[in-house]
């Protein structure tokens, strides 16, 4: 699903490349895009509220 959803399927040209869209998936995923099974949610937002 990540690798459709992210473009995550590329050749990248060097190591770094691939570790700063790594990075900026999880940021995505965790922080920004919302879930339906989440109830419109990120994972962040729901762990602040159960802390």
């Amino acid at each position: 699903m990540l690798k459709d959803e992210f473009y995550l399927d590329q050749i990248f040209d060097n190591v770094a490349h691939p570790k700063r869209t790594a990075k900026n998936v999880i940021n995505l995923y965790n922080e920004i895009r919302l879930h339906v099974s989440l109830d419109y949610k990120t994972p962040n937002m729901l762990y602040k509220l159960s802390a």
